[in-house]
């Protein structure tokens, strides 16, 4: 497999990672989700330097100069862009994104305008629905007073601008107006608007990856897996599922901030992924091909990741649409690649690559550098 190989001698790509600098106190409750890129981009440097890459960090915060000044100084052919938006303005991400490409300077994963389409889970959810595609019933609140509820009890409430399951916990389903209206208010105050409200859907949980990969560098991976059918290099990986595994009563099977970010939780212990889910071929095509019109629909590039609620009937609903999802090696998008038989190391190696290959497209007919 030609990912496999050693890189011989040292490459002359210069590659530079960029991240978010945390912002948040060590003791703040939301501080686990923003810590965690530290430790990915660790491991993204050490892949990277043994691929034989000449490697430079730069974590940027609250000062946008930091990013042009350290551009200019590290003069990188390509950006690994690990920069998840800042805790406590998230719609950052899609600001450095939109430098990066304001300058010319070609790096991994989603451009711009997918990054700021899918922070807002209620805009995504509109254009879903715009393109007849399955999404649960729901509306926005910007400002109390709480209009009068339209959707069925239960529902489920939502920070619509956070993503890392920030603002989830098993106070997040509902099933009374007065409890609403105190939910509301709490999100309001702790994360500003707007605050989603949304139909729950009972049913199975379920996360597919997707990848932009050359099949050509590596047969063996993709041998079986099926094209998306909107686009060449485009593959949906096989669906995981996050499984409920405690069943007490007054217990919503969600994924909460505790189920991602705190072991030990009960939250955590009982909501383990299963990489390779059980489910039928008929269902297995449905997601197969929304996730890739999804995808798609919001300009994902490189990786994204689509989540789904699947109900008992086996209708499934699409969640939410995740450009540039967690990319450490213990999240998922390294296990739904590991059970596609590709490591973590590699698919980081191609994210190099690809980007390396776009900087030498032709942009408004005119070629990078010339």
């Amino acid at each position: 497999m030609i990912l496999d190989e050693p890189i011989a001698g040292r490459n002359l790509a210069r590659v530079l990672l960029l991240y978010n600098e945390p912002v948040l106190p060590a003791d703040h409750p939301d501080a686990d989700s923003e810590y965690e890129v530290l430790y990915t981009v660790d491991e993204v440097h050490q892949v990277l330097t043994e691929a034989g890459y000449e490697v430079s960090r730069l974590g940027v915060s609250r000062d946008p100069s930091a990013l042009l000044a350290g551009l200019r100084e590290h003069a990188p052919d390509v950006v690994f862009n690990l920069f998840e938006g800042l805790a406590d303005c998230g719609s950052t991400e899609a600001h450095v994104a939109g430098l990066l490409e304001w300058l010319g300077v070609p790096f991994t994963g989603s451009p711009c305008q997918a990054l700021a389409l899918a922070r807002g889970k209620h805009v995504t959810k509109r254009l879903l629905q715009g393109a007849g595609l399955p999404t649960a019933s729901f509306f926005v609140v910007e400002e109390l007073p709480l209009p009068p509820c339209p959707l069925e009890w239960p529902v489920i409430v939502k920070p619509a601008t956070q993503d890392a399951s920030v603002g989830l916990d098993q106070g997040s389903v509902i099933d009374d107006p007065d409890r609403l209206a105190e939910r509301v208010a709490y999100l309001l105050e702790s994360y500003g608007p707007p605050v989603l409200i949304e139909q729950f859907i009972p049913g199975r949980e379920f996360n597919v990856a997707l990848v932009e990969l050359e099949r050509g560098r590596c047969p063996e991976v993709f041998r079986g897996l099926p094209a998306s059918g909107v686009a060449p290099d485009l593959y949906v990986l096989p669906p995981s599922e996050i499984l409920f595994t405690d069943k007490g009563p007054g217990y919503w099977p969600i994924v909460t901030y505790d189920s991602k970010w705190k072991p030990g939780t009960r939250d955590y212990e009982t909501t383990p992924p299963n990489y390779r889910a059980q489910v039928t071929p008929r269902l297995q095509e449905r997601l197969r091909t929304l996730a890739a019109q999804a995808f798609q629909l919001l300009g994902c590039r490189d990786y994204a990741r689509v989540d789904f609620r699947v109900r008992p009937t086996g209708k499934p609903y699409i969640l939410e649409v995740n450009p540039n999802p967690d990319f450490s090696p213990q999240a998922g998008l390294s296990g739904a690649l590991q059970a596609a038989g590709l490591s973590h190391a590699q698919f980081t190696v191609e994210l190099v690559r690809r980007a390396l290959e776009r900087a030498q497209q032709p942009v408004s007919g005119v070629r990078r550098g010339a």
